[in-house]
């Protein structure tokens, strides 16, 4: 009697623990999202799951982005993770070190391409992230790049969120010495513009999920 009653407990443990399990938030990122040059707990990531646990929605937030990383990067490591965390929504924030090198925008546009049917194969909603790059790179490339973005979310109909430094990116106090990666003060304002994208997928249940 001891070992059935043992299986039982064993399996309505086992059936609670799957039912209340949180969706997570799978954020693939470069040293913007990586909290570079800022104290643990002050990036925008970690500002956005204070966020969802005050707002009580329940959520686990993965922050698997890494400084110096490149949409390449970034497609490389995302079976591994999506494997890893199965997660409901996939927030990218790549591209920034692409841009930064010049590297070939047809290859970037494709590895973001990529990503996104990867995380829509798994059952997850995609966010992407726009981004842009300082004028001294060529009127030519900077514009195709920031047109890159909302072209890719738009083909593959996902949600868009606006460059990270809408609205302060020529405030020179909002940025490290550096003048590249956000000081502490500006995540409440990246978090900000990102929020208002990433809300409305919030508690939805994504293709192929139930």
């Amino acid at each position: 009697m001891r070992g059935l009653a043992g299986f039982w407990l064993a399996a309505c443990a086992t059936f609670s623990t799957g039912a209340t399990a949180a969706p997570t938030i799978l954020v693939m990122g470069d040293s913007l999202s990586a909290e570079y040059g800022v104290a643990r707990g002050k990036g925008w990531v970690a500002l956005m799951e204070q966020r969802l646990k005050e707002k009580q929605i329940d959520y686990n937030v993965v922050n698997a982005s890494i400084s110096g990383e490149t949409t390449s990067g970034g497609f490389a490591r995302l079976p591994a993770e999506l494997a890893r965390t199965k997660p409901a929504i996939v927030i990218i924030e790549l591209g920034a070190n692409d841009g930064l090198r010049g590297l070939p925008l047809p290859a970037a546009r494709g590895n973001l391409e990529n990503m996104i049917l990867l995380s829509q194969k798994a059952g997850a909603k995609v966010v992407l992230v726009g981004m842009q790059i300082p004028p001294n790179y060529g009127r030519d490339y900077t514009e195709k790049f920031k047109a890159l973005f909302p072209e890719v979310a738009q083909k593959y109909k996902t949600t868009l969120a606006p460059f990270m430094f809408d609205g302060f990116a020529d405030t020179p106090e909002m940025f490290q010495p550096d003048g590249i990666h956000p000081a502490t003060q500006a995540h409440t304002r990246i978090l900000e513009n990102i929020w208002p994208a990433v809300e409305p997928v919030l508690n939805k249940p994504a293709k192929g999920k139930r």
